[in-house]
């Protein structure tokens, strides 16, 4: 008996103890983190972006001689960290392949050394819950979508095949349609093209999420690389100086009743001549804006941003222009890059209006006549674009020599075989010292990218007339007249003449033809009037002289004094050219106007061959219908 109790009693010390420890065990896991929250902290953008800046800054720092490698691993990880380390250098200067390199590398990292699986990757961006996906989720999974099928015409395709480049009617009070891009819009097209996106496609979604953070230009990333005309950020909205001033801005957002944009939600495309507003998406904070504005502007090292030099004019490696401002030269930070269609430079490409033939053939036979033309017009309506395209019909055998503010011609990338050098303005070398630099070069035709200066105007007129065979260059001149003006100005301003008429007489003895671009409000771009400048020489008729005829002193008197007013016209407001529009743009097509005059048409058959001056004429014949001179 005594066996049974002795039995019974051990049975329940054990059944005790095994409670004990099951209770302990139980108290113990209530302390433990949570998994669920522990893979939200695991799995989300920040600790992503974390974890790649640091195992980046690990393998591009890290001491190879302290792992004990042999010689061939030692040979291998070197060169692969060499080269990651030229690529996280060179991808934040607008190059592609450097992107693509980092963008990759990424990606390996997080696929083989994360533990991102079908499950978690959902935690970082809700893919499968629509109704959590933001604005900018589904316009970057949208652009991403349709990267996959078009490539770099990616943005173009969408605008293109959802029409988001037309006119929305603002409801507001006062407001004029315009352009803009809005969320609303993005989660109509979102619904339609997007269906279920595989574990490598949210992946590299990811990737370019992380990346844009880290080494890229923001939400604007992936738009900066496609076939646009330009992006600009920080243009619109309040400023970050105004919302700093609490009390007034706290009483403008009452009076507005509505959410009020700031200048971090600025973000401007170009596109085909529009300026379109991306209203879904926003830099979210104006320290990303100002982390792009210092950014995107530092290829090549052109000096530093700061308060006492408030803005910077530089190139990008894809060649594309990028100025960036910041305060107090402006009210915010901003930033404006603008790209030129190297491949479509060509004058088919770019008149493409009924009766194009006639302004694309007259273009052609300036350059080979080596007539010295402006191409004038407002921003945006293609001038750099033209004037590369124009470089095509110049003789091969002729050296160019090209002059601009920041390189945007970028002629050599077209015209591999030509002997072409570009000049740019520095802190330290002037446009006017870069133009004497010129003389000096073997040039025979020279180029300016811009004439936005008075001493590259008045040097612009100068070389001219004794450095150079020809000049082609852009100004943004409304009209001819206009354009002679403002250049004589500019010889008067630098203080190379002090009589405006002689001025005058020089600006038009130079300018030999101006192609003037339009831009409408849609974006159509085309020639609004290719025009001569046809001096008109009254100094070289003799003033009259009848006064020496007369018999009395009074008859004398009266002639002289016809001679006198003669005198007094030439020198004061008469006019001393004329300007003939031999092609204007009429009611959606071009058509010939005025014939060429026979000056001009003699000294351009003076440089062409006889076949392209047989040509010109005939030309000349089928459009004009006056039947050209001899020479």
């Amino acid at each position: 008996m005594s066996y049974f109790w002795i039995n019974l009693l051990l049975i329940i010390a054990v059944l005790l103890l095994v409670g004990v420890f099951v209770f302990f065990k139980l108290t113990d896991k209530k302390d433990l983190p949570d998994k669920k929250v522990t893979d939200e902290r695991k799995y989300n953008l920040d600790a992503l972006t974390e974890y790649v800046k640091r195992t980046l800054h690990e393998m591009t720092n890290s001491n190879l001689y302290d792992l004990g490698l042999s010689a061939e691993e030692f040979r291998r990880r070197k060169n692969k960290r060499a080269e990651l380390k030229k690529a996280l250098k060179g991808c934040t200067s607008g190059d592609i392949n450097d992107k693509n390199y980092v963008k990759f590398f990424i990606f390996d990292l997080l696929l083989k050394t994360y533990g991102l699986n079908d499950l978690n990757i959902n935690l970082v961006i809700p893919f499968e819950d629509r109704q959590r996906l933001s604005p900018q989720d589904k316009f970057e999974i949208l652009l991403y979508h349709f990267k996959k099928k078009h490539g770099y015409n990616a943005l173009a395709e969408l605008i293109k095949k959802y029409d988001l480049d037309s006119t929305k009617h603002v409801i507001e009070e006062g407001k004029t349609p315009s352009y803009i891009i809005t969320a609303q819009e993005i989660e109509l097209i979102f619904k339609k093209e997007v269906r279920r996106l595989l574990f490598e496609d949210k992946l590299h979604i990811i990737v370019q999420r992380i990346y844009q953070t880290y080494k890229g230009f923001s939400v604007i990333d992936e738009i900066r690389d496609m076939n646009i005309d330009g992006i600009s950020g920080g243009v619109s909205g309040l400023p970050a100086s105004f919302i700093q001033q609490t009390g007034e801005f706290e009483l403008y957002a009452k009076q507005m009743k509505k959410p009020v944009p700031k200048s971090h939600d600025s973000i401007w495309l170009f596109y085909r001549g529009k300026s379109i507003h991306l209203q879904c998406i926003s830099f979210g904070s104006e320290l990303e804006l100002k982390r792009v504005c210092q950014n995107i502007y530092k290829y090549n090292n052109p000096g530093q941003l700061s308060e006492s030099n408030g803005f910077k004019v530089n190139e990008m490696k894809d060649g594309s222009r990028v100025v960036v401002v910041r305060p107090n030269f402006a009210e915010s930070w901003a930033f404006f890059v603008r790209k030129f269609d190297v491949p479509n430079a060509s004058l088919e490409q770019l008149i493409r209006d009924p009766g194009a033939e006639l302004p694309i053939t007259l273009i052609q036979y300036l350059v080979k006549g080596c007539r010295i033309t402006s191409v004038t017009g407002s921003q945006g309506s293609g001038k750099t674009t033209l004037l590369m395209a124009m470089v095509r019909y110049i003789n091969a055998a002729f050296n160019i020599r090209v002059q601009e503010m920041a390189f945007e011609l970028h002629l050599r990338k077209i015209y591999h075989d030509r002997n072409i050098l570009s000049f740019r303005e520095t802190d330290t070398i002037s446009g006017q010292a870069g133009l004497d630099v010129q003389k000096k070069t073997d040039g025979t035709v020279n180029i300016l990218g811009e004439v936005a200066t008075d001493p590259v105007a008045a040097w612009m007129i100068q070389m001219s007339q004794v450095a150079s065979l020809f000049t082609l260059f852009t100004h943004h001149a409304k009209t001819f007249r206009d354009l002679v003006f403002s250049l004589r100005n500019s010889l008067l301003k630098t203080g190379m003449f002090n009589n405006e008429t002689i001025a005058e007489q020089q600006v038009i003895s130079v300018i030999n033809f101006d192609i003037h671009l339009k831009r409408d409000f849609d974006g159509k771009r085309y020639i609004e009037r290719i025009t001569e400048c046809v001096p008109l020489d009254y100094q070289h008729l003799p003033y009259p002289e009848d006064f020496k005829a007369a018999n009395t002193l009074e008859e004398k008197l009266d002639r002289f004094m016809s001679t006198a007013t003669e005198y007094f016209k030439r020198t004061t407001d008469r006019q001393w050219f004329e300007s003939r529009n031999l092609v204007e743009f009429r009611n959606g097509e071009y058509v010939a106007v005025h014939p060429l005059s026979d000056r001009n048409l003699h000294e351009m058959c003076e440089h062409m061959s006889a076949e392209d001056e047989q040509a010109f004429r005939d030309f000349l014949q089928a459009n004009w219908g006056a039947t050209p001179l001899e020479s």
